[in-house]
């Protein structure tokens, strides 16, 4: 066995969803729960096969967003992996939607930081170990940063 880190880091204005899934079904309902959920939604993703032909199979409404997650979900090459790029949303707005669909089995990260994808590939494949979403926590909040963290989410429209 190997390990291996995988690199990724979201084009600007971009949040990204890694998830685990399991049958070819995923991209159409997928695609189907994004475009229902926030109207106008700009997205790619992409699915790796790991059956068959094992292509990755992509979807999105945006050619760019799918063009990147085609790419670097053939770069991951994790069976049944499955990576979503949003643009416009948060993936707060879409996590229950996905979480509903029957065929996701699990989900590694949603977020707008850089990620490290951990890999390990053995001779049959690869499979995702985990991610290292963003950074190493530098400190424990002050007053002055929870001021901070509940202005900004009044400011998104997260709070009242």
């Amino acid at each position: 066995m190997e390990l291996k880190i995988v690199e990724l880091v979201p084009p600007e204005g971009c949040n990204v969803i890694l998830c685990q899934s399991h049958f070819i079904k995923t991209v159409e309902d997928v695609h189907e729960a994004l475009v229902t959920s926030v109207p106008g939604l700009k997205f790619g993703l992409a699915f790796c096969e790991s059956s068959g032909p094992c292509l990755v199979r992509h979807s999105g409404t945006d050619s760019g967003l799918e063009e990147f997650a085609a790419k670097k979900a053939l770069e991951i090459g994790a069976g049944h992996s499955l990576l979503i790029l949003i643009k416009g949303a948060y993936p707060i707005n879409v996590l229950n939607r996905i979480k509903e669909i029957t065929e996701i089995c699990n989900i590694f990260a949603a977020t707008a930081n850089p990620l490290q994808i951990v890999l390990a590939e053995t001779e049959q494949g690869r499979g995702i170990l985990g991610v290292v979403d963003g950074f190493k926590s530098q400190g424990i909040e002050t007053e002055k940063d929870v001021a901070w963290r509940k202005e900004f989410l009044r400011k998104i429209g997260y709070k009242l």
